[in-house]
């Protein structure tokens, strides 16, 4: 049966998970009407993207 000869140190753990932090969602201004969109999406307030109207804008 596989066991470790040597414990395995906190330090050297914790290296080995440190790609499994959350990391923040990342935002950006729309350059049409200023509001945060996500980047290579559609507007959610606008409907554009890439300098046109993709989406028809709601009226609320």
């Amino acid at each position: 049966m596989a066991v470790p000869r040597k414990k395995v140190s906190r330090s050297r753990r914790n290296k080995r998970r440190s790609h499994d932090g959350l990391k923040a969602p990342a935002y950006e201004e729309c350059p049409n009407c200023g509001d945060l969109k996500r980047p290579h999406h559609v507007c959610g307030a606008c409907g554009y993207y890439n300098g046109r109207e993709v989406v028809a804008a709601e009226t609320a």
